[in-house]
């Protein structure tokens, strides 16, 4: 019979180092890591820049004018086509005349159109919008093809016609440009009506004995004015750059009269001539403002559209 009693193992060879035991690698799952907090921070400061930029242009256009008046057809050949200095921070034109005082005078020019000509476009395109999507059926189709026809024109061709028939002045120019700027916030506004008339409480008040006109009065228009006041603050600028444009061609304001366009459009000979100060400064009384105004458009995207806000943070 074997003997099974076991003692302790005694072994007299070397003894070899075991091998290493291998792990296989755990497999990484993805980290998500928010940045919430810095784009809000950098949105902040993009909207309070933005928001101080805006003031200071108001003020300027508000409260120079009224302080230092300025002749429009003034010449001095003395002080022509000085460089900036303390006297003139942004040095004088070709006939001698402020270059700051005209930009300033040009900036509430460029303001006055930009912002009449956003709000008249803005009523005829929420107007066309809206009836045509709370009509429906074939009043939407005309007038949607009728919004098409119109497009496919360039705005800028419409525009000098439509000036073209008036004599040089401001209103012509508002005239042309809110008549060329209605149809995207027409589309906008559309596109709104027709989401909102898949809500329910839509059809709760439709189901209530709620007439058409009470529904688009009491329901649809409000719940578009936020979209529409955007397009508006958007069509700002826009109007701006199509005022400055015209009165660069020559068909907008007056030659003798402070335009932004003007100024850029009688720099011209002074730029080739080595003077880049007439066509710098009012080149960034136009495109300051824009990138103001732009920011704070981007702003109140982003909080009227909260879902876009969210994926912008993840």
């Amino acid at each position: 019979m074997a003997d099974t009693t076991t003692g302790p193992v005694t072994t007299t060879g070397p003894v070899t180092a075991a091998a290493p035991v291998t792990r296989e690698p755990a497999t990484t799952k993805p980290v998500w890591r928010s940045h919430g907090r810095t784009r809000r921070s950098t949105r902040t400061v993009r909207v309070r820049t933005s928001a101080a930029l805006v003031a200071v242009v108001a003020l300027a256009v508000l409260v120079v004018p009224l302080l230092v008046p300025l002749d429009q057809q003034a010449v001095d050949l003395a002080r022509k086509l000085q460089p900036p200095s303390l006297a003139h921070p942004f040095g004088t034109d070709d006939v001698g005349r402020d270059l700051l005082l005209r930009c300033v005078y040009g900036l509430r020019v460029s303001l006055l159109v930009g912002l009449v000509a956003a709000l008249v476009a803005t009523v005829i395109g929420t107007a066309v919008g809206a009836a045509a999507a709370a009509f429906g059926g074939w009043t939407d189709r005309i007038v949607m093809r009728l919004v098409d026809t119109f497009s496919s024109v360039p705005h800028l061709l419409l525009g000098i016609f439509i000036v073209a028939m008036f004599r040089p002045g401001v209103w012509p120019v508002i005239v042309s440009v809110a008549l060329t700027h209605w149809l995207s916030t027409a589309r906008i506004v559309r596109s709104e009506v027709l989401s909102l008339r898949a809500r329910p409480y839509i059809d709760a008040a439709i189901s209530g004995g709620a007439s058409r006109r009470r529904v688009i009065r009491r329901h649809l228009l409000p719940g578009v004015m936020p979209q529409a006041g955007l397009a508006a603050v958007l069509m700002v600028p826009h109007a701006m750059w199509h005022e400055s444009a015209l009165s660069f061609l020559g068909l907008g304001l007056p030659s003798h009269q402070a335009s932004l366009g003007n100024l850029v459009q009688t720099a011209r000979g002074s730029l080739l001539a080595g003077d880049w100060w007439p066509t710098l400064f009012p080149g960034l009384f136009l495109i300051v403002p824009t990138l103001a105004l732009a920011g704070l458009a981007g702003a109140w995207r982003e909080r009227i559209n909260p879902r876009r806000r969210s994926e912008l943070m993840l």
